[in-house]
């Protein structure tokens, strides 16, 4: 998704198959595979054009976040931030930095409140 994201106009399938070949060391089959999935949960669309397929994202950055954001909450969370935070405290995966922003995080929302 993200070669799709950062390109204005539909991507052959040859540069992305370069992009993630580079990227993600991953086989030509793998990528072809990846887009086809992409393209039955209708997240990405392709027009043809000649003998090849131009891809191009149907769902936005920010929403495709939330989605998947969302449904991994749902699964190991019970839909829940808190547990989701304290797992990644436990397994020292929250540096400084990340817990001052939490706590600016928190700070907002008490504030509109």
């Amino acid at each position: 998704m993200e070669v799709l994201w950062r390109r204005s106009a539909p991507v052959p399938t040859e540069i992305v198959v370069a992009a993630l070949e580079g990227e993600q060391r991953w086989q030509e089959a793998t990528i072809k595979t990846l887009l086809n999935r992409l393209l039955k949960k209708k997240v990405i669309r392709a027009q043809k054009d000649g003998r090849r397929f131009l891809y191009s994202p149907v769902i936005m950055r920010d929403q495709w976040v939330l989605n998947v954001s969302k449904g991994l909450l749902d699964r190991l969370f019970a839909g829940r931030v808190a547990p989701l935070a304290a797992h990644f405290s436990r397994h020292g995966k929250l540096t400084k930095r990340d817990v001052a922003e939490l706590k600016r995080l928190i700070a907002e929302i008490d504030d509109d409140d």
